[in-house]
């Protein structure tokens, strides 16, 4: 800043344009080297509750507590600070925020094991809500890494499938938090799932899951005035439901603000289908192959999914999604 004030001070003159022009080259120097807002972590095991900070402010909050019949992350905050996430709503209660699971069977199981509809099979109390103890549900093991450095956070978790105490897969799951400067973020999430007890056949059918799904605050969907925008340019629903897709954005303005979050599906070289509804709903599939139609983990097999959630200003064009999203996929999502 030394150099800029003894810029600024020099009388003015027939240079003085340059020195203006030179300044300005400089400030944007400066404004793209500022260091971006730190990423922290903050663990209550009493309450179930991890929560990261971006730049000392609540962004997302991993949810774990014994009570639920699945852990989820809620609430998501936008750039400016609301909750962009609905953590329970009717006609559908068993959708969570910001999760992802499934339907599978057992190899000479009585039944089907809905991880997806796993609130059902919770106790039903008078007022018609479920509560624990749940038959089947996913539960956090431990925590193998909790990491942040600068403007980066790792949460690395060991997560359990189990239906009536018995485990059914093990799941490794990896959240990197990124802050982009501005309030925006970047979530990278993987998981692998594991046979680990057995044969497990996945018997989902092609409408009722997405890997994962995020469910919009009622006042961000489509249906008050938010808009589902896919990498081919489609918009809403019906453009983008059940069709491929690199990228899904959905954005809106609340209360003065416009904002929005993308899903990116990372290019494993296949194909994956979306779920996208104008209620708020929207995710990837897995790939076509093993998308509705049943397949089976042998025993000691698993398998792994990759996506980037991206918490970005403007809609999907003053919030850069498409060239985000490269440079997601080229390891530099800043």
């Amino acid at each position: 800043m030394d150099r800029l004030t003894r810029m600024l001070a020099r009388p003015a003159g027939a240079g003085a344009c340059l020195r203006l022009a030179l300044v300005a080259v400089l400030l944007v120097s400066l404004c793209a080297c500022a260091p971006k807002p730190g990423v922290t972590l903050s663990r209550d095991d009493a309450a179930g509750r991890l929560t990261v900070l971006v730049g000392g402010r609540e962004a997302l909050v991993f949810l774990y507590g014994p009570d639920l019949d699945m852990v989820h992350y809620w609430p998501m905050r936008s750039p400016g600070g609301k909750n962009m996430l609905v953590q329970k709503i009717d006609p559908y209660p068993h959708h969570r925020s910001f999760w992802f699971a499934d339907t599978v069977r057992v190899e000479g199981g009585e039944r089907d094991l809905s991880f997806y509809n796993g609130l059902y099979s919770g106790v039903q109390a008078e007022s018609g809500d479920y509560g624990p103890p749940f038959r089947d549900r996913i539960r956090l093991v431990s925590f193998d890494r909790l990491e942040t450095a600068r403007s980066r956070g790792v949460v690395e978790a060991r997560l359990l499938w189990e239906s009536d105490r018995t485990p059914i897969l093990d799941e490794a799951r990896r959240l990197v938090v990124r802050s982009l400067g501005g309030g925006e973020y970047l979530l990278d999430l993987s998981w692998t799932l594991t046979a680990a007890y057995g044969d497990i056949a996945f018997v989902s059918d092609d409408v009722h899951y997405a890997w994962p799904f995020l469910r919009l605050d009622p006042v961000w969907n489509g249906e008050h005035g938010g808009k589902i925008t896919s990498d081919s340019g489609a918009e809403g629903q019906e453009a983008t439901d059940m069709k491929p897709a690199l990228w899904i954005d959905y954005s809106n303005t609340i209360d003065g603000e416009t904002a929005g979050v993308a899903v990116f599906q990372w290019p494993d070289g296949l194909e994956h289908r979306w779920l996208t509804r104008e209620y708020g709903c929207f995710g990837p599939r897995r790939p076509d192959d093993r998308s509705g139609k049943p397949f089976t983990l042998k025993k000691g097999e698993s398998i792994t999914q990759r996506a980037g959630v991206l918490v970005h200003r403007g809609d999907v064009s003053s919030g850069r999604v498409r060239e985000r999203y490269q440079a997601y996929i080229q390891g530099a999502p800043e």
